[in-house]
């Protein structure tokens, strides 16, 4: 068991296994091709490493809380703008290398840092997921696409693996069970 402080001063238990009491793999292929989806079905872009760090937390957290299994082995840790998967960018620079992936810096406004932008230069390979895999990226792209990078910081701030953590450690996969989802409606 462990027990949590929350930032809002409040505690939570979690009496299943921790993350760290397991270890988790990544499947970088399947990883790979997600980041290639998700940005295929976004007009053959995602604006804002936010944006695409965002759409993979909910992937995975959502995947996780329906069928208490990893989509992309990744791990997560609670960083000011919000949950961020470690190895995003080790997977965008395999994919740069492959020539899958385009990633560009492009400087919208003055005072401001660069816009990552995100670049299909192939399609996905969707053979690599499973029928409820697929669903659930089309799930993130339907409920979650439309919004910006901040828009999507701000719903995960408001939720229990984020809120749930201290700054800057890793969030557990387990916090997903306290979101209030509607996952319990069949969805």
């Amino acid at each position: 068991m462990r027990i949590s402080s929350l930032r809002d001063g409040s505690f939570c238990c979690i009496l299943s296994t921790t993350q760290k009491d397991k270890k988790m793999a990544i499947d970088s292929k399947k990883y790979k091709q997600a980041i290639l989806y998700l940005c295929s079905k976004l007009g053959e872009e995602v604006r804002e490493k936010k944006k695409l760090a965002k759409l993979l937390y909910f992937v995975d957290f959502d995947f996780f809380e329906k069928y208490q299994k990893h989509f992309t082995g990744d791990k997560y840790k609670a960083l000011p703008m919000g949950p961020f998967p470690m190895n995003l960018g080790k997977m965008t620079k395999e994919l740069e290398k492959e020539k899958s992936l385009k990633v560009e810096s492009v400087k919208e406004r003055d005072g401001y840092n660069a816009t990552e932008v995100y670049k299909c230069e192939k399609e996905p390979d969707v053979s690599v997921f499973s029928t409820k895999e697929k669903k659930m990226l089309d799930r993130v792209v339907m409920r979650y696409g439309h919004l910006n990078g901040k828009q999507l910081e701000d719903l995960t701030h408001a939720e229990a693996p984020y809120s749930g953590t201290k700054p800057n450690e890793e969030i557990f996969y387990e916090l997903a069970f306290y979101r209030g989802t509607d996952f319990g409606n069949g969805n």
